[in-house]
């Protein structure tokens, strides 16, 4: 394929742009189908990091000028709108990026009542029954929602479990709340699948650790962080000059892996 097909190509479609973060799972999963699609070149979805902070700005100016609010992963087209927050499956990212308009999930009005505690009185279970029918009535076009007789047929505790202790607890205090933890699962031990305090408590003590560790320096010698920030730059010259349509003479000088936080665009392998 000549240069002027792929630009053209390319050009086609240049305001698809998908956000996402480091550490985000939905983005994770999500990254596999944008790197299919692109693959396949009929689209090009720019992929933006929002570690990247000219992804931050284009992030933000999009948000307000399409009065959004959303985390990531976010796909938006930047010349209409058009877009969605959250994971969607391949079809409906298609269907994004041929131009349709993707309806939002349907949202719950509220939490739902709180089931009952087993072995409650009658009165108490029929209150949260009508309470529970109620909240059913207008959310039952949620997915996967249980009507008030199948929850009353799940176990159920006798009482509630000790709340969980703040992530700066020294260690007797998670010991602590490790053994009334074990009365309340003893009491409780006809649920299923009750996980032993001592994991719980052992995964607290880890998380709290975690984060009281130093947090190592950013990038490594000046040098280091100096070519990190120029190819950043050359591979964001380089996708705006293919962007206007101009051939980079970035790109004929050598071919530059692409650099970890820099949001480089997805090469066809359509020929």
């Amino acid at each position: 394929m000549s240069d002027e097909k792929k630009t053209a190509q390319v050009a086609k479609d240049p305001s698809l742009y998908y956000f996402y973060s480091v550490g985000c799972g939905w983005c994770k999963k999500a990254e596999p189908i944008v790197d299919e699609i692109n693959a396949e070149g009929k689209f090009e979805i720019l992929k933006l990091d929002l570690a990247d902070e000219t992804n931050r700005k284009i992030n933000e100016e999009l948000k307000k000028k399409y009065d959004v609010q959303c985390g990531t992963p976010w796909f938006i087209d930047a010349e209409t709108g058009n877009g969605f927050c959250g994971y969607r499956d391949k079809e409906t990212m298609l269907k994004w990026a041929n131009g349709e308009e993707i309806p939002k999930p349907v949202r719950p009005t509220g939490p739902p009542p709180k089931p009952p505690l087993l072995g409650v009185s009658k009165k108490e279970e029929k209150k949260w029954i009508k309470e529970y029918d109620e909240w059913y009535k207008k959310n039952e076009k949620l997915p996967n929602i249980k009507t008030s007789k199948e929850i009353l047929e799940m176990p159920r505790p006798k009482s509630d479990p000790p709340k969980p202790p703040v992530p700066t607890s020294t260690d007797a205090q998670l010991d602590e709340w490790g053994k009334e933890y074990d009365k309340w699962s003893k009491e409780n031990d006809h649920l299923p699948n009750l996980i032993p305090s001592k994991q719980i408590v052992d995964r607290f003590k880890q998380n709290r650790d975690k984060q009281n560790q130093p947090q190592p320096p950013m990038g490594g010698s000046d040098n280091q962080s100096l070519n990190v920030r120029m190819n950043i730059i050359e591979q964001k010259l380089d996708r705006l000059m293919t962007h206007l349509g101009v051939k980079s003479p970035i790109s004929n000088i050598s071919p530059k892996p692409p650099v970890k936080g820099a949001h480089v665009k997805a090469k066809s392998n359509k020929k």
